[in-house]
């Protein structure tokens, strides 16, 4: 089972900029989508690579955040949210369940400058693992996406320069290693421990260019399917957003 992720930071932009073109050829059988910032009704004339199945969760307000799920595997079930109406209306997360497990796009709340939003920022993390925790209760879970943290200073190429700030705070990074504490494994770094692997760059001064990035968007892992990780990467070559694909694996 191969499933992708992508911010693909707007997705009617993402569309002129080889979006179908990357998913036609990852041959993934699940594709989550983050700030899509876009309605079904919107892209209603876009013709998918053959095979896929398109589920969406738009948030309320129009034109901002929103997920979409890409399917060539056939789910049991797709549910949008993560049983929390105050974060739910902004269409942050869905899920689709299989057979041997479930998977969960997620786009996490950016704390905003100054940490404005750090509050709705924290609630949100404890809302996604209690909700990743009980669906865990039936099978193992993979939740990934755009979690907008760094979690430890070799996940940005700047740490000392970025210590307390939106992706970087010690509230964030905190949340993140919850999710560790509960069991969920980062499963990029089952397979590399090395510095200098990113996933999002500021458009700012040939960020990307330079690699001056941070590793922010992530695939988790239940600790039960830590067995079946056959490999866990990130595609930074691939443009067409500030955030590069991430994908992983099962056997």
């Amino acid at each position: 089972m191969k499933i992708l992720s992508w911010n693909v930071n707007g997705v009617r932009a993402a569309l002129g900029k080889g979006l179908l073109e990357w998913m036609g050829a990852s041959r993934a059988d699940v594709i989550c989508l983050q700030e899509v910032k876009a309605t079904a009704g919107d892209i209603q004339h876009v013709v998918w690579p053959k095979g896929y199945t398109v589920a969406w969760n738009a948030a309320q307000k129009k034109g901002y955040s929103g997920t979409a799920l890409l399917l060539k595997r056939r789910p049991l079930a797709v549910t949008s949210g993560i049983g929390s109406p105050v974060h739910d209306a902004e269409g942050r997360a869905m899920t689709a369940e299989f057979d041997d497990c479930f998977v969960v796009g997620v786009y996490v709340p950016n704390a905003q400058p100054e940490l404005a939003r750090i509050d709705f920022r924290q609630a949100w993390d404890r809302a996604l693992l209690a909700y990743a925790k009980k669906l865990e209760q039936r099978k193992p879970v993979l939740f990934c996406g755009d979690l907008n943290v760094a979690h430890e200073e070799i996940d940005l190429a700047r740490p000392k320069e970025n210590v307390g700030s939106p992706g970087f705070s010690d509230e964030e990074r905190a949340g993140f290693r919850a999710f560790l504490e509960a069991g969920f494994v980062d499963t990029f770094r089952e397979f590399e421990k090395g510095a200098g692997h990113y996933s999002w760059w500021t458009y700012r001064a040939g960020a990307r260019a330079r690699n001056i990035g941070w590793r922010i968007d992530y695939v988790m892992a239940s600790r039960a399917l830590r067995p079946r990780l056959k490999r866990a990467w990130i595609e930074p070559d691939v443009p067409g957003s500030d955030h590069c694909p991430v994908g992983v694996e099962l056997r």
